[in-house]
């Protein structure tokens, strides 16, 4: 009897302390894909920059610490493939390095994006990020629910027209088609199949909840005439529209997540097209019409309240920018004093060094440390970079707390 009463005693305190003591949350994961942009080419040389605006400044304190050395984020884990040319994986605790895996420490969007969750929803997250350099939709990254990518007639007569076999390039064209959709959805379910291998302090009795989806891909479709020859004119973009939303639905079938909320970061390198100087106005028509096409399934009836458009062109730089086009003429006179046989070596470094330091004050070189790369990689520049990380997690954060993005 008294051995019953016991039991009975250590049964009433087990539940008296599971209900005192709330369970355990699941992780979020949050999955990251697209193309170069996404994988991320903000190189950490251009910090600096960060902190020397005012705007900015309390991003950098919060990506590296009173010495300058990047943080390490310990209740943010990541995984990412596509860095470099292979399939190598790079994963860990959440800081610099998981950019781009050329010409040095690099970081894209997931590292404030990682950051601003992070301080939003106090949780452990993990981030699986999958990009691709030069990766378009319309072919490397259809989703199955598009079909395989057909040639249009101009593209047919073109490729006639240079003696090509037709039907075996579509042949080969077809069997492209989802590619590396597919080599995302297979990276992100290999992940989820062991996170404890990323993540090792992962509670598999709480689990996981795949809490978001963020996509920052376009530049190979904005420039690719072929698939698109009305691109320039109004609707010449429609096709990436009706890709971007089958895409949507097809990854939310696949995970089983029907309302995932869903991040589109709308290509916008440049920054806004009104701003375009006369020399870049040619551009304006065509890159209007694209932004407008990646952002439109955000307003279609299907995604209310579950997918968001973000407009990376607010985070341009435009100093930077303009100071960058300005080295240009460095280019220019360094070719004018090789030419200059009379001079050496030497005399040629000197006045280009003079030459340089006439161009730019002593401020403005500062501000220029703050560019990495070319234009088309937002000038590898990591204050525009971890703008559009805040950026893409200020959408995800509102996504997530709106009832239309709920799978419950």
């Amino acid at each position: 009897m008294r051995t019953s009463c016991f039991a009975i005693l250590l049964l009433v305190a087990a539940t008296c302390i599971s209900a005192v003591t709330p369970a355990a949350e699941p992780l979020q994961v949050y999955i990251l894909a697209g193309q170069s942009n996404m994988q991320g080419h903000a190189h950490v040389s251009t910090l600096s920059h960060v902190g020397l605006d005012p705007k900015t400044s309390p991003l950098l304190s919060e990506i590296v610490d009173d010495e300058g050395i990047p943080r390490v984020h310990p209740d943010v884990w990541i995984t990412s493939i596509g860095n470099t040319d292979g399939e190598n994986e790079l994963h860990g605790r959440l800081t610099t390095g998981f950019g781009a895996g050329d010409r040095g420490d690099k970081f894209g969007p997931e590292l404030t994006f990682g950051i601003e969750m992070k301080k939003a929803i106090n949780r452990p997250i993990l981030i699986i990020k999958t990009a691709w350099g030069g990766k378009s939709l319309h072919t490397d990254f259809r989703s199955p629910g598009a079909g395989g990518y057909r040639f249009n007639d101009g593209e047919r007569q073109r490729l006639e027209s240079q003696g090509k076999d037709v039907d075996d390039q579509q042949h080969q064209r077809t069997a492209a088609s989802g590619l590396y959709y597919h080599r995302m959805i297979d990276h992100v379910e290999h992940v989820l199949r062991d996170i404890a291998r990323i993540d090792p302090l992962y509670d598999a009795q709480a689990g996981y909840e795949v809490a978001g989806f963020v996509w920052f891909q376009g530049w190979n479709d904005m420039v690719d005439q072929g698939v698109y020859p009305a691109r320039g004119q109004p609707g010449g973009y429609d096709a990436y529209s009706r890709l971007m939303a089958q895409f949507i639905r097809d990854v939310r079938a696949e995970l089983k997540t029907p309302k995932l909320p869903f991040v589109i970061g709308v290509l916008g390198v440049g920054g806004p097209v009104n701003d375009y100087p006369p020399s870049e106005q040619r551009y304006a028509a065509t890159h209007d019409g694209f932004r407008k096409a990646m952002a439109a399934p955000a307003s279609m009836p299907e995604f209310k309240g579950n997918v968001a458009a973000v407009l990376t062109e607010n985070f341009w730089d435009a100093e930077l920018s303009a100071l960058k086009t300005r080295g240009d003429q460095v280019g220019v006179k360094s070719k004018e004093l090789q030419n200059d046989l009379a001079l050496s070596p030497e005399q040629r470094s000197a006045a280009l060094a003079a030459f340089r330091e006439q161009l730019y004050t002593p401020q403005e070189l500062e501000v220029l440390k703050g560019s990495s790369n070319a234009e088309y990689h937002y000038l590898g520049s990591a204050k525009i970079m971890a703008q559009i990380g805040r950026g893409f997690a200020a959408a995800m954060i509102d996504l997530q707390s709106n009832p239309g993005s709920s799978d419950n």
